[in-house]
């Protein structure tokens, strides 16, 4: 195995700081928030480009920091056994599988609060005004209310980062390297990949229903983390199944 850096994640790695680059010096980050996070398809921000591009965004140093010396440390590994095709149709398939996962999730909440509001008797078109402009628009009763700041919670919400993807390269990697022993931070213990990944995405699942958050600051998309790991590991699966002993596309 090589030592340094592979093609892919260096290019990715090079896209991630430029957007970030962008993001801190442009508008004090809102320009690009505005154009490159993905929104809630409801919302009037939502752009259909920003499926790929909230993947190259970040939140901040400490979050740029932390996914891109998992890209390097799991994605170099990856990418030589992958080759850079297949290694960059997994991380992308990785972030839509995120993606998949975590709007599902929001409009799980969201769509049967906004029927009951429609059947209490307002308007669709009144609902989509007062959730575009946070503001309330015709006498409403308390249950309406708390209702619409449900709505508004899911409604203004965003998503940046490449977390969903590398939780699919870190699935790979953990198929390919079940006897890898892997730690985190702030727990020192060597765990085989093979218990450690797994463990992760059950953390991940506890903490996006029930809102404890294990490791992960509080407005993480954890059904992102747990919807790219299982497509990460769903296409190395079918990879193993199908074909390649050695993985290899180019």
């Amino acid at each position: 195995m090589r030592l340094g850096i592979t093609d892919t994640v260096k290019h990715l790695l090079i896209i991630n700081v430029i957007m970030f680059i962008g993001t801190m010096a442009i508008g004090n980050g809102e320009l690009f928030y505005k154009w490159f996070a993905l929104y809630f398809p409801e919302n009037n921000l939502f752009q259909p480009w920003q499926i790929i591009t909230h993947m190259f965004m970040h939140g901040g140093f400490a979050h740029i920091a932390f996914n891109m010396f998992a890209l390097w440390m799991f994605g170099t590994a990856v990418e030589q056994r992958l080759g850079s095709k297949k290694f960059i149709f997994l991380y992308i398939s990785a972030g839509l599988g995120a993606v998949l996962f975590q709007l599902g999730y929001y409009y799980f909440q969201y769509v049967p609060i906004e029927t009951e509001l429609i059947q209490s008797g307002l308007l669709q078109s009144e609902i989509n005004e007062m959730l575009s402009t946070n503001k309330v628009i015709r006498d409403i009763n308390e249950v309406q209310f708390s209702q619409l700041q449900s709505l508004f919670d899911v409604h203004r919400t965003s998503m940046v980062g490449a977390s969903g993807c590398l939780m699919g390269v870190l699935a790979a990697f953990g198929i390919m390297n079940p006897n890898a022993e892997l730690m985190l931070i702030f727990l020192p213990i060597p765990i085989k990949a093979k218990y450690f990944i797994p463990g992760i995405i059950i953390l991940d699942i506890i903490s996006a229903f029930s809102g404890q958050s294990f490791f992960s600051p509080s407005n993480t998309a954890y059904l992102a983390h747990v919807g790219g790991a299982i497509v990460g590991a769903l296409i190395m699966w079918y990879w193993r199944k199908n074909q390649f002993d050695n993985f290899r596309w180019n």
